[in-house]
């Protein structure tokens, strides 16, 4: 037998055990706080099914481009090897004004205000 048999046999057995000892061992009888639609010790004031504003996943989503915008300008002089520092913050700077604009047109158009 070759080591990957012997790999793909032993993780096989043990995620069949482990899966097998959590139906085994876990608690099939969930107490009212834990069927409750929070469980932060006090009763829900509303409904748990409202839907969320589209305006909440605008702002998520300008957070994560710019989150992901500076985990990519931070390795930006190492991957491009330019000769000249110069175009390098050229190309920076462009991408940052492109950036800037793409976030003062949302300001105004009014995609940033939590109520209308």
């Amino acid at each position: 037998i070759n080591m990957i048999s012997f790999m793909l046999i032993l993780s096989t057995s043990l995620s069949i055990i482990l899966t097998t000892l959590n139906f085994w061992l876990a608690q099939t009888n969930p107490d009212s706080e834990k069927l409750s639609p929070y469980e932060c010790g006090f009763d829900p004031l509303g409904s748990a099914r409202l839907p969320f504003s589209i305006r909440f996943f605008l702002i998520a989503i300008l957070f994560l481009l710019f989150d992901l915008e500076i985990a990519l300008l931070l390795p930006l002089p190492w991957v491009t090897q330019l000769q000249s520092p110069l175009s390098t913050l050229t190309w920076t700077s462009t991408i940052l004004v492109l950036l800037t604009l793409g976030l003062i047109y949302e300001w105004t158009q009014g995609g940033l205000e939590w109520a209308e």
